[in-house]
């Protein structure tokens, strides 16, 4: 039988970054990020804090490292369906799909120790999208290739809509919006304030 030693130290590279970052996710789901400590992720990764500590400085980074390691298990990029309706609706489904993870999100976001690192909501999602494609962007850029959109319409409140609907909803009521709220602000709100002609 394996010492717990070699057990802490047998793993290398990718393979034990990819169990801190798990490890680290669960700790922040399950305990928050007041609960959130250098120690509990090393012993649920079977590490060491050290080891910890040479790959993050503290764990406002390891932290967002493992938000970031969530954003890339759950891509919302949408490939091209021929329209952008059947486009937008697929991502908010896919938004959607991921409001247990932003519930998460937001209550770290909303705590103050974290702040100290991250002082708004603003560079926390600057700090998640560093290096991701826009994917609402790549919808809208195809939406407007292909004529439905008018791109003199795209101005920043409006092109970030859908986006901020979402995130309010989810904010004020911490529960996905239904199928058919999300039809209505593509349908009745969004696309009449950007469709051509």
């Amino acid at each position: 039988m394996q010492s717990s030693s070699s057990t802490k130290t047998r793993r290398r590279g990718p393979e034990l970054d990819e169990a801190i970052i798990e490890a680290a996710w669960a700790e922040l789901a399950e305990h928050g990020y007041a609960g959130l400590t250098m120690e509990t992720v090393a012993t649920r990764a079977r590490t060491s804090r050290s080891v910890l500590a040479r790959r993050w400085n503290g764990k406002a980074l390891l932290a967002i490292a493992a938000i970031q390691w969530q954003l890339a298990k759950h891509p919302l990029d949408v490939p091209d369906r021929g329209s952008v309706r059947k486009e937008l609706l697929e991502y908010l489904d896919r938004l959607s799909d991921l409001i247990p993870f932003l519930d998460v999100v937001f209550s770290v976001s909303l705590n103050k120790a974290f702040r100290e690192t991250y002082a708004s909501p603003q560079a926390l999602r600057k700090a998640l999208n560093e290096g991701r494609p826009p994917d609402l962007g790549v919808i809208l850029s195809r939406g407007v290739a292909r004529g439905e959109i008018d791109p003199a319409k795209l101005i920043a409140p409006i092109e970030s809509l859908l986006s901020d609907l979402i995130r309010h909803h989810v904010l004020m009521n911490r529960s996905a919006p239904s199928k058919r709220l999300r039809a209505n602000w593509v349908d009745a709100i969004f696309l009449p304030l950007v469709r051509t002609g």
